[in-house]
């Protein structure tokens, strides 16, 4: 086993130091070239067992792109690199922890061919909850209905949504909890509106 002393001395020399105002700024390519394969690591590692390395990767260099030019060399590369990493982690199981109570509370949301084995009612129960998830989607207001068809349906992550809007990804991320709290409102009133008719 390597000793810790060992591993200290090798991760001082593997990571570079922080640089001064005088040496040259990194680039993106060697950045990417170096601390891909980490970076990669970390996402696994932080991400779980269900989280797509890949995905989170690209987004991890997405931001370290988009940031590179603020990087001022005030601590360890690795460390800021670390920084974005452990945030686009915690962003990615978040989400998926909301989809997938998402996906419970709004079953049938994905469209799928209909199985030989489904029964007639079951198809109709389905073809039912479409149309009433659409028609709920069209009474929201059209910034709140645009988020969640680009996010739910389209299955866009939030830069590109940002892009598509013309809004942060911070704004973006708000404004898609305050459209699902507002979808799902009225689609348990629209429900309770149907019982009832149902029940008269």
């Amino acid at each position: 086993m390597t000793s810790t002393a060992a591993r200290e001395g090798r991760g001082r020399a593997n990571s570079p130091a922080p640089r001064s105002a005088s040496t040259a700024s990194p680039t993106f390519a060697s950045v990417y070239a170096e601390h891909a394969q980490t970076v990669a690591r970390w996402a696994a590692r932080l991400g779980g067992p269900a989280a797509d390395v890949e995905d989170l990767t690209q987004e991890v260099f997405l931001v370290v792109n988009r940031r590179l030019g603020d990087y001022r060399g005030e601590s360890r590369l690795s460390t800021w690199l670390f920084g974005i990493t452990a945030k686009v982690a915690a962003n990615d199981r978040r989400r998926r922890k909301l989809r997938a109570l998402w996906m419970r509370v709004v079953p049938g949301l994905v469209e799928r061919a209909p199985s030989p084995v489904d029964g007639a009612l079951e198809q109709l129960e389905r073809r039912e909850r479409r149309v009433l998830f659409h028609r709920v989607l069209d009474g929201l207001g059209e910034r709140h209905r645009r988020v969640i068809v680009l996010f739910e349906l389209e299955e866009l992550p939030t830069d590109e949504i940002a892009e598509l809007m013309q809004l942060s990804v911070g704004n973006v991320r708000v404004l898609l909890h305050r459209a699902r709290a507002a979808f799902m409102k009225a689609m348990v009133a629209r429900e309770l509106e149907e019982h009832g008719a149902q029940g008269r």
